[in-house]
């Protein structure tokens, strides 16, 4: 039963950041002290790796030349929190990204502009000491500044404001950068098994798990490119432990990396002992080569394996390299705010991501495209709420809220860069699974630029916070003017007391 399910199972985690930042009156920013506080529930599960992650990440794709990070488990009497798309990042990115919004109205300057001054460029090296190599972050954010035509519609976007008092439209940019490896310096392994057929056909076998993200296809295309044959010559054997032992978590969105390489280096085992038939008989094909090769009683089966090489970070000594590469990208997106109802859509959404030479552009698309759906959940409408006495209200699809499709932007464009390889994986590729989930808080920022407007008009701050989800009931209460005062008053005079209150944010 779905809403059992709900009600025992953990949830993503929940943060709290407190942070102090400073910055040059230009916008540099110089210095930052942040505290990440991490919702556990009542027992570890992976709680420890997720904050880790959420530190790892909590500068984002921004330079900051000194930083004191520090990340806290809290135990509650909930049921215990886990691993999610993203593992951490997202919350830790997301805190990074309010530090940037808050800061640019404090001290007046454009966010596109303080964003793009403190951008990670090569050769920087991270809060954690890892030296930034191969980073396309400039690259990619000059060309979807172009290609979003992001400045033509901010003056079209002014316009409809000025013109309309209830509707407002908001614009932001937002980049990523996501490290590719798990934490667990063990689980950076990976095999698999390659049979050739004396009929010229081949077995493969690899230790990922096929959910829908397209992993057995490109393990297909990268065999095919291996052996040099067509990919309908090639068969997909199930992920089973008795063919490929000791398997990692098909997660960490590394599994592509891992497993590619390992059918590479078992597709390698094979080539090597067909290069002499190669050799003697140019002229004739594959079929040719594996009838000699079988006669000449050459093995035809190889079990291929790989581990990341120079990676592991030491928390004692603050030094080393936790990650492979980074996934690098930039969302761009343009909403309207019905400030009378909290309600929104999104007009617009551009997403731009660098994934070195795609295996299979339309898999990497569509993984940008589902992950920043389900961004687009997290940010904006899946609340948990949880009762006074513990016990889960959200449990079930009545009111728990995902994306639909009538809450997908109304124009959705997603491309990849060119001309960006990365070194470090199989085929110059890069990891594409959690990376884009985060470009989904262009909208959450989108929103926020909305509100921002209304409240401006209206004789109220710039500045503000609006927590996440930024469910319809709090873009209201952002949206400021006497009904949102009246009710805040109302609701301050019945609810004194906090362990009265049953709408318990976890």
């Amino acid at each position: 039963d779905r809403n059992e399910d709900m009600m025992f199972s953990g949830m993503r985690h929940p943060f709290l950041g407190v942070y102090k930042v400073g910055c040059t009156k230009e916008g540099k920013i110089t210095g930052l002290d942040m505290k990440l506080y991490s919702n556990g529930g009542y027992s570890a599960d992976l709680s420890i790796p997720v904050l880790e992650r959420a530190v790892l990440h909590a500068n984002n794709a921004y330079k900051v030349p000194h930083s004191d990070i520090l990340g806290k488990i809290c135990m509650t009497n909930l049921p215990s929190n886990t691993a999610f798309r993203g593992f951490g990042g997202p919350q830790g990115m997301l805190m990074m990204e309010a530090i940037i919004d808050r800061l640019a109205y404090e001290i007046n300057i454009d966010p596109v502009e303080l964003r793009y001054k403190n951008l990670c460029r090569d050769g920087d090296k991270t809060t954690y000491g890892m030296t930034i190599n191969d980073c396309h972050l400039e690259r990619c954010w000059n060309k979807l500044l172009k290609s979003s035509e992001y400045y033509k519609r901010r003056t079209s976007i002014e316009d409809f404001n000025k013109k309309n008092c209830w509707m407002k439209r908001g614009i932001a940019i937002i980049p990523t950068m996501y490290g590719i490896a798990f934490g667990l310096i063990a689980l950076n392994q990976g095999g698999a098994l390659v049979h050739v057929y004396k009929d010229g056909s081949v077995l493969l076998t690899h230790g990922g798990m096929e959910m829908g993200q397209g992993l057995h296809t490109k393990m297909i295309q990268v065999c095919s490119r291996c052996l040099n044959i067509p990919v309908d010559r090639i068969f997909l054997s199930e992920t089973s432990s008795d063919k490929v032992p000791n398997t990692s978590p098909t997660a960490a969105s590394s599994s592509s990396d891992l497993y590619g390489m390992a059918v590479k280096n078992a597709c390698d085992q094979i080539m090597t002992r067909l290069e002499p038939y190669r050799i003697k008989c140019p002229d004739k094909d594959w079929n040719s080569w594996i009838s000699q090769a079988y006669a000449d009683r050459v093995n035809l089966s190889a079990q291929g394996f790989y581990f990341t090489p120079d990676i592991g970070y030491d928390w004692s000594k603050g030094e080393g390299r936790p990650y492979n590469y980074y996934t690098y990208g930039i969302g761009c997106s343009e909403v309207e705010v019905d400030t009378l109802t909290g309600d929104f859509k999104i007009l617009r959404s551009d997403l731009l991501m660098d994934v070195g030479n795609s295996l299979n552009p339309a898999i990497d698309i569509g993984q940008v495209e589902g992950a920043f759906t389900q961004g687009l959940g997290l940010f904006t409408m899946e609340e948990c709420v949880v009762l006074k006495d513990g016990r889960l209200f959200t449990n079930g699809p009545g009111n728990y809220k995902i994306p639909s499709c009538s809450d997908i932007p109304i124009e959705l464009n997603v491309s990849l860069m060119d001309h960006t390889p990365n070194p470090r994986a199989i085929f110059s590729s890069k990891a594409v699974g959690e990376p884009p989930l985060f470009l989904a808080a262009s909208v959450l920022f989108g929103i926020k630029d909305a509100i921002r407007s209304a409240r401006i008009e209206r004789g109220y701050t710039p500045v503000f916070d609006l927590n996440v989800p930024a469910t319809a009931e709090r873009i209201r209460i952002a949206c400021e003017d006497r009904f949102t005062t009246l009710a805040q008053q109302k609701m301050s005079e019945k609810h004194k007391n906090v362990s009265e209150r049953w709408n318990v944010i976890p």
